[in-house]
C-alpha cells in the first residue's frame, strides 16, 4: 500500500467551516485532530461529491484553478485562496489503473478543484504544499461500481499518497434547514449507527461489509439521510481501496446533525 492513509470527511454546507461558522466549529476541530493524527501526505487524492461525469475523470493539470460551485454565501467566500499544485503523473498513473481494470477513465487538463477539495483542505494543509489530483463519481451513483473504482487503485503506485473522499455522512438539505424533531433526530442516529458499524466491526467480514455498502439504501432510514447518495459514494471509493475496516472514527455534530469520519 505505500504508506497509504485513507479518510473519508464529513466536510460540511460550502465555505461555512473557513467562515467561522458556529455549527462548524466541530468539524473543523475534528479535520485538524485528523490532520495532526496522520503524516503529512507526498500527494493527494480527493474523490469529491461534487463532482459527477458519466466515467471516472480525473484532473490532470498541473496548477488547477478554484471552481466556487456554491450559491448565496458571502462575498469572501469567492475570493478563498488554495494554490495547491496538480500532479498530473500521477493523475496518469490512476487513468491507466482505471483502464487496465475494464473502467473507461478520462484525463481533464482544465477543471479547477471544487469545494470538496479545498475547503477541507485548507483546515487540514493550509501551506496548500501538497500537490492534488481529483477524482469524479459516476453520474450513474451505482454503489459497487464505486468500490470497483476504489478496488482498482487499492495498489495504485505512489508512496505516502493520502485519499480523501469527501462527502458528508448525512446529506438530507431539507432538514439541515428544518427544526429538529425528535423521529428526524431518530433517523439521523440510527443511519450514522448503522454507518459505524458498517466501517468499524470487527464482526463483519469484508464480503459482508462489502454487501451493505452496495446495499445501503436498507439501512435504517437511508433514505432520509441520503435523498441522492452523491455524498455517501466517496465512502465507497475509500472502502474500495482499503477493502478493510477503519482503524479509527470519528462521531460529531455538524450542522446540528450526528455526522461521522473514518481513517483507514
Amino acid at each position: 500500500m505505500n504508506n497509504r492513509q485513507v479518510i473519508f470527511l464529513s466536510h460540511g454546507g460550502g465555505p461555512m467551516p473557513l467562515l467561522g461558522d458556529k455549527a462548524h466549529l466541530e468539524m473543523v476541530d475534528c479535520l485538524k485532530t485528523i490532520s495532526k493524527k496522520i503524516n503529512k501526505p507526498s500527494a493527494i487524492l480527493v474523490i469529491s461529491a461534487h463532482w459527477e461525469e458519466s466515467v471516472p475523470t480525473i484532473t490532470a493539470g498541473n496548477n488547477p484553478s478554484l471552481i466556487y460551485d456554491y450559491y448565496g454565501f458571502p462575498e469572501e467566500s469567492y475570493h478563498i485562496e488554495y494554490p495547491c499544485p496538480g500532479k498530473p503523473e500521477l493523475a496518469e498513473k490512476i487513468f491507466r489503473k482505471l483502464n487496465g481494470a475494464g473502467i473507461q477513465a478520462n484525463l481533464d487538463t482544465e477543471r479547477g478543484f471544487d469545494h470538496g477539495l479545498f475547503v477541507p483542505l485548507k483546515i487540514m494543509f493550509p501551506d496548500a504544499d501538497i500537490p492534488c489530483v481529483q477524482l469524479s463519481l459516476l453520474n450513474s451513483l451505482d454503489p459497487e461500481q464505486h468500490i470497483k473504482i476504489g478496488e482498482s487503485l487499492h495498489d495504485l503506485d505512489c508512496d505516502n499518497l493520502l485519499v480523501i473522499g469527501s462527502g458528508f455522512s448525512f446529506h438530507n438539505m431539507k432538514e439541515f434547514f428544518t427544526p429538529e424533531t425528535i423521529d428526524s433526530k431518530l433517523q439521523n442516529r440510527s443511519f450514522d449507527s448503522w454507518l459505524i458499524e458498517t466501517c468499524s466491526s470487527s464482526d463483519i467480514d469484508e464480503k459482508d461489509r462489502r454487501l451493505r455498502l452496495i446495499n445501503w439504501e436498507k439501512a435504517p432510514a437511508a433514505r432520509f439521510c441520503h435523498p441522492r447518495e452523491e455524498h455517501l459514494l466517496p465512502l465507497h471509493v475509500c472502502y474500495g481501496t482499503t477493502q478493510d475496516k477503519c482503524k479509527q472514527y470519528f462521531q460529531l455534530e455538524i450542522l446540528n446533525k450526528k455526522s461521522s469520519m473514518y481513517l483507514w
